[in-house]
C-alpha cells in the first residue's frame, strides 16, 4: 500500500520540530510521500493544504500541550471542506485525553516511544479504517 500521500504538519505555537522531521524520514522511507508544511501553522491552512493538495492523511506533531484544542480543530475545518482524510497526532499526550481526542475524530495518538514499526503501521491502520465503509 505505499505510494499514499501524507501532510504533517506543527500547529500552533510549538517551535520543536526535530520529531516530526524524524517522522516525516520515517514515513518516506516506509513509502510514502510526505509534504511537511512546516511550523507555526493553524488548523485553517493544514485543513486547506490537505485539501489542496489531495492527502491520504495528515499527522499533526504537538508538545504544547494544546492538542485538545488544537488537534480537533483540525478535524473540523477537514470536515468543514467535505474532507473525511484520517488525523493522527503524535506528541506528548496524557492517557486521560485519549479518549476526548478519539471522539473528536483523531484517528490515532502516537506518544513517546513509538517505534519506526508503529508508527508506520499505525498510520496504515488509520489509512485502512478511512477507505472502510462506515
Amino acid at each position: 500500500m505505499a505510494g499514499e500521500r501524507i501532510l504533517i504538519a506543527k500547529v500552533g505555537l510549538d517551535g520543536h520540530d526535530r520529531g516530526i522531521k524524524v517522522v516525516a524520514r520515517i514515513l518516506r522511507d516506509a513509502g510514502f510521500e510526505v509534504i511537511y508544511t512546516g511550523l507555526f501553522q493553524t488548523p485553517q491552512t493544514v485543513a486547506a493544504a490537505a485539501v489542496d493538495e489531495d492527502v491520504d492523511a495528515v499527522g499533526l506533531s504537538m508538545l504544547s500541550g494544546a492538542h485538545l484544542t488544537l488537534a480537533p480543530l483540525v478535524v473540523d475545518e477537514l470536515r468543514a471542506r467535505g474532507s473525511r482524510i484520517p488525523v493522527v497526532l503524535g506528541g506528548i499526550v496524557p492517557d486521560r485525553d485519549l479518549g476526548p481526542l478519539r471522539r473528536a475524530g483523531i484517528a490515532t495518538v502516537l506518544t513517546p516511544g513509538a517505534t519506526a514499526d508503529q508508527i508506520v503501521a499505525e498510520v496504515r491502520a488509520a489509512l485502512d479504517a478511512s477507505t472502510t465503509p462506515a
